[in-house]
């Protein structure tokens, strides 16, 4: 276990994966800059990519290492997979009705959470997304976690496909949080400020879940299902609907496949 903790490479390995990830977060929120108007339809392709990519991790990078680690163990596969993806969507779940939030284009009378009415939009906006980027960082902790360990269901090539494809959906998150904010006659430098914020928290929730696997290692297949299933929810809960919401059902959809396929691609062909 110390030796986990001093292996300097694979925890510069995991800031430098969730640095990117955030990075792309600030490009989509850059956005602000070029144009005060953003076309919606495009806003709603990019939230549909978005949502296929996350599906489709959630299953290549997550669901399936997790299946052949559980192989062999003292009960059946699926039930530490099947027990550890309920629970990711439980503690997002629990979390989405806890923490202030509201979603992008949504009144403040319909945000979410314990006491939202004494929070800013600004902050509830970031609080929103912020809370949708836990997961992905959990999963990028996880998956680097796994890699360390020498887990042999687990590979530093599909780490970093899993880092690459979180990395291009969080170009629209950026986008749903920094544009709203300028349209609701914030500056550019504050809407980039804020948009750019909410990819913070993966970097330091990626640390958790690297660190975490030193801990869990027999549990490591529910720890991959868990940060699935909160990925999942996500996606259920707030990437499809929102993509929906604005009569674009059929590009969303379009959109969603071709995300779904491109990082099918890159964690089959990199992983």
């Amino acid at each position: 276990m110390l030796d986990f903790f001093y292996d300097l490479n694979s925890i510069q390995q995991v800031i430098l994966a969730t640095l990117f990830t955030w990075g792309m977060t600030a490009l989509g929120a850059s956005l602000v800059f070029t144009t005060k108007k953003f076309n919606q339809k495009y806003l709603d392709f990019m939230l549909g990519f978005a949502g296929g990519v996350m599906i489709a991790a959630s299953f290549w990078s997550l669901l399936s290492p997790a299946l052949e680690m559980a192989e062999g163990g003292r009960f059946p596969a699926w039930v530490p997979v099947a027990i550890g993806f309920l629970l990711g969507g439980m503690f997002l779940f629990s979390v989405d009705k806890l923490l202030p939030h509201l979603h992008p284009n949504t009144p403040m009378k319909r945000a979410e959470g314990i006491l939202p009415k004494k929070r800013k939009r600004s902050t509830l906006l970031v609080l929103a997304i912020t809370l949708h980027n836990i997961p992905e960082g959990l999963a990028i902790g996880v998956s680097f976690g796994a890699v360390a360990i020498g887990s042999p269901s687990a590979s530093l090539a599909g780490a970093l496909a899993l880092a690459i494809g979180i990395g291009i959906q969080n170009i629209p998150e950026g986008v749903a949080v920094s544009m709203p904010l300028l349209r609701d006659g914030m500056s550019k430098r504050k809407s980039f400020m804020f948009g750019q914020f909410s990819g913070m928290v993966e970097p330091i929730s990626a640390i958790i879940g690297f660190l975490a696997v030193a801990f869990i290692a027999p549990l490591l297949p529910f720890a991959l299902a868990f940060a699935a299933g909160a990925m999942i929810f996500v996606v259920a809960e707030e990437v499809i609907p929102s993509s929906q919401e604005n009569g674009n059902q059929d590009l969303a959809v379009i959109s969603l496949m071709l995300g779904f396929t491109i990082m099918m691609i890159l964690d089959v062909a990199l992983g």
